[in-house]
């Protein structure tokens, strides 16, 4: 993959439709797809090098970042959702590789602001089901 802006980097909501849509401006943000390991290491294995499982262990995605929402309405939903605990689909969009979505919850929402600038949000979500993934 070549170098690419992080602006282009986008984090999309579904808004209940099936539709997706940018709800912040993200200045920073983070995607982390992480599998555990599972060691099947026993007295037979060769030369005493652990030995994994493939494919056994819980594969799970992480989101994260910050910004300013793009409007009231953004803020609203992405709000609501947090307090209902809610499940929804998300979509990652990383450029010149491709786009993951897939059911997200989100496990933190902090909000904060200087005395002389914008108020600004962090995000975390944390996948909750199976993930697709689709190349460019």
């Amino acid at each position: 993959m070549a170098a690419q802006k992080g602006k282009d980097l986008l984090l999309k909501l579904d808004d209940g439709t099936g539709a997706f849509v940018a709800v912040a401006g993200l200045r920073t943000q983070r995607f982390a797809l992480n599998a555990d390991a599972v060691d099947v290491t026993n007295q037979d294995s060769a030369g005493r090098w652990r030995e994994l499982l493939a494919g056994a262990g819980a594969r799970r995605a992480s989101v994260a970042g910050s910004g300013v929402f793009k409007d009231v309405a953004s803020d609203m939903i992405v709000r609501q959702i947090f307090f209902d605990g809610a499940i929804r689909n998300w979509q990652i969009v990383i450029p010149a590789f491709g786009v993951v979505q897939g059911p997200f919850q989100i496990s933190s929402l902090d909000y904060r602001g200087e005395h002389s600038g914008e108020v600004t949000f962090e995000l975390a979500l944390e996948s909750a089901g199976a993930l697709s993934f689709t190349p460019v």
